[in-house]
């Protein structure tokens, strides 16, 4: 697997498992599949090339922004936990939440720089009602932080070590 696959596996995973040990202790989202990605660039990443705090934690925060406010206008009462019946309302609500909150975090993410590719997958999670409440949108804001704290300090200890 070579040291950097080793390295790579061992962060990821330390920065998972902070998130994890939090869902489990609060019975809450701390967990959800963007944030998997988010962990693998932090902890792939040279310590030079590594994607900054600011970017990683503004991407998530307009994904689940945009999500939500796509959400609230467009879907409301509408989840997608099941593929929706061909042409139907809610579907086309759904579809409609989720392009539009593609397209403003995309153009959102531009506009602050705080591009990260793992925050459209937020949006899309937010946007389709999974994680959709303001509690939840705050949980996901939270979790990214949470993410990113532990990558700085797993950076810092890295550093350290290695001189």
């Amino acid at each position: 697997m070579g040291r950097r696959g080793a390295e790579t596996a061992l962060v990821a995973g330390i920065l998972f498992a902070l998130l994890g040990l939090v869902a489990w202790g609060t019975g809450r989202a701390f967990v959800f599949p963007s944030l998997g990605p988010s962990a693998f660039a932090l902890a792939f990443a040279r310590p030079g090339d590594r994607p900054s705090g600011r970017r990683v934690v503004g991407g998530h925060v307009v994904g689940a922004v945009a999500g939500f406010l796509a959400y609230t206008i467009l879907a409301g009462d509408v989840v997608l936990t099941a593929t929706p019946p061909a042409f139907s309302v809610g579907g086309l609500r759904l579809v409609a939440s989720g392009l539009v909150s593609l397209v403003v975090t995309s153009w959102g993410m531009v506009v602050t720089d705080t591009v990260h590719a793992p925050a459209c997958a937020t949006t899309l999670i937010v946007s389709l009602g999974l994680l959709s409440s303001p509690v939840e949108v705050g949980i996901v804001v939270v979790s990214v932080v949470l993410l990113a704290v532990a990558s700085e300090a797993v950076t810092r200890q890295q550093v350290s070590l290695e001189h």
